[in-house]
């Protein structure tokens, strides 16, 4: 009975999003890479950009990966840009780029876990698979009155089995999206509009007023802080060093002002100082500090305090980037940084 209340809610309330407006597999994959812990009114204008810029499979294939991390410059954990860049790839070579419908052939593709599979595979071909996200184990554990840590796996498995065979009662699509809208726009983490829920009359928590139980998460460990200065390397051509994090790196692909953390009892211009030798075998002239950039990442932040240094010498020896450039004032809008490091680089513009 609920899954058709919810449902018939989803088809009359559901928002007007750019990917339901003019839908397609290909769009309801960029859609599904994108929103991975991201915000939808940050992802709206990254995603329409991403549709003109690259409107196929192909388009995404056959681009460098420098292209693509400059498209997605800003929306963060950027190895879902490089999974989505080798999944489109596959598709290309593989699929002769049409996606594949089948979930157990979508999930082997880099980058689509169980729920990117279960979502495509739900709303592109009508398949019967139900998807468990955030806003799926809010809703269910309190409907349910589920009390058990869903950031355990067992309760995540839990939940999926409990909605198998719900989903195959109604509209495989209708039913995802309802379950992740619902959790969205009314059973909120705070404050949820459970008058406007359509299924409010049979969940437990609304009806042993036990809504605050749920759900049940483990205690967050104090977040993590680290000190990092970077060097601004000028060199007598005017020009600007930068180099490549790796791959395999956090953050790798993008580029950066090189650098690194500061040891306990290490001032900042000491630790610069051994940082650019380990990592450059070079050793600027330090001049002034330019800016302190606060930045925080999903599991830590930092404090990165950059300084103007300038060198002669451009021979470099690379301990640990992917590569490095010399780059004029202008070039800097060509290559793709990390948010901390576009502040640095505004920063710069505005002391020249």
């Amino acid at each position: 009975m609920w899954p058709k209340l919810l449902t018939t809610w989803y088809q009359d309330n559901h928002r007007k999003l750019p990917w339901r407006l003019d839908p397609s597999p290909y769009r309801t994959l960029i859609c599904e890479f994108m929103a991975q812990q991201t915000q939808i009114n940050t992802l709206i204008p990254y995603y329409k950009r991403w549709i003109n810029q690259f409107p196929t499979i192909e388009s995404v294939a056959t681009a460098e990966s420098d292209t693509i991390l400059k498209a997605w410059e800003g929306l963060g954990y950027y190895s879902r840009a490089r999974n989505l860049h080798k999944a489109c790839q596959i598709i290309h070579s593989d699929y002769s780029g049409d996606i594949p419908s089948n979930y157990d052939d979508l999930i082997k593709l880099p980058g689509v876990g169980p729920y990117i599979g279960a979502a495509i595979a739900s709303i592109a071909f009508e398949k019967a698979i139900p998807v468990v996200d955030g806003n799926v184990l809010r809703v269910i554990t309190r409907f349910f009155g589920i009390a058990e840590d869903i950031s355990k796996q067992k309760t995540k498995n839990l939940i999926q089995q409990k909605l198998v065979p719900q989903i195959k009662s109604v509209d495989p699509s209708s039913f995802n999206q309802g379950m992740m809208e619902l959790g969205a726009l009314i059973c909120t983490p705070k404050k949820p509009k459970c008058n406007d829920c359509p299924i409010q009359s049979m969940c437990y928590a609304f009806n042993y007023q036990e809504i605050d139980k749920f759900p049940v998460k483990p205690k967050k460990e104090k977040t993590p802080h680290y000190t990092v200065v970077v060097g601004i390397i000028r060199n007598s051509d005017n020009k600007y060093l930068i180099t490549k994090r790796k791959d395999d790196q956090l953050l790798g692909g993008l580029w950066e002002f090189p650098g690194g953390k500061v040891k306990d009892q290490e001032s900042l211009e000491t630790a610069l100082d051994r940082e650019l030798n380990e990592e450059l075998s070079l050793t600027p002239k330090i001049n002034h500090k330019l800016c302190t950039v606060k930045h925080a990442y999903s599991h830590f932040k930092v404090t990165i305090h950059a300084f103007i240094c300038e060198t002669k010498s451009t021979k470099i020896t690379l301990s640990s980037a992917e590569s490095y450039q010399w780059i004029k004032l202008d070039d800097f809008d060509n290559y793709a940084f990390p948010k901390a490091n576009k502040v640095i680089i505004e920063n710069l513009i505005h002391s020249i």
